[in-house]
């Protein structure tokens, strides 16, 4: 994981060169923040949004496993990582930061603090990592059980909030807030 890394320094300092904070404001090092309509939400080290992380890392392995006869399995990881860390920075971008205040339920999201995003690199990592040693069946389960779970619990998950970003809906915008049984 340690050669994984090689995106992240490069996101560190994009997002700081970006402004964006080191740490949550209150200072608490706190490394989980459970409670995603508060402002400790993308704030400290994880949080619930980390998992749908864990979830890219299963998606880049299957992305990149048809590559595996060009590049081998730790510059596929290698990829992987930089494509998050990539896809951090655009995140935590100001369109893309007014687009979530706009179109998802994350109405006061000021973009991720740089060790969240480091979080969320790292989940990637782990899941990328767990896509290619576990079964197929058993990463498409894992897969599954993270987002129901997300479902469940959150009302929010991978999927709703891809599906948010490119086409939002008012209806499950107002279920997410809990305005529809």
């Amino acid at each position: 994981m340690a050669r994984a890394a090689v995106g992240a320094p490069g996101a560190i300092i994009a997002l700081r060169l970006e402004g964006h904070r080191w740490w949550c404001p209150c200072g608490r090092p706190v490394p989980w923040s459970g409670d995603i309509w508060s402002g400790h939400n993308s704030r400290h080290l994880a949080d619930p949004y980390t998992l749908t992380h864990l979830l890219h890392g299963f998606l880049f392995y299957a992305l990149l496993r048809p590559l595996g006869g060009r590049l081998g399995s730790r510059a596929r990881l290698v990829l992987a990582v930089a494509l998050e860390s990539l896809r951090e920075v655009v995140e935590n971008s100001e369109a893309v930061i007014e687009r979530y205040r706009q179109a998802t339920i994350a109405l006061g999201f000021a973009g991720d603090s740089v060790l969240n995003s480091v979080g969320d690199i790292v989940a990637c990592g782990v899941g990328y990592l767990l896509a290619g040693r576990l079964p197929v069946r058993w990463s498409n389960a894992l897969f599954l059980l993270v987002e129901a779970a997300l479902l469940l619990v959150y009302r929010d998950n991978l999927a709703l909030n891809v599906l948010m970003l490119i086409w939002p809906s008012r209806v499950v915008k107002s279920w997410q807030m809990g305005a529809v049984p």
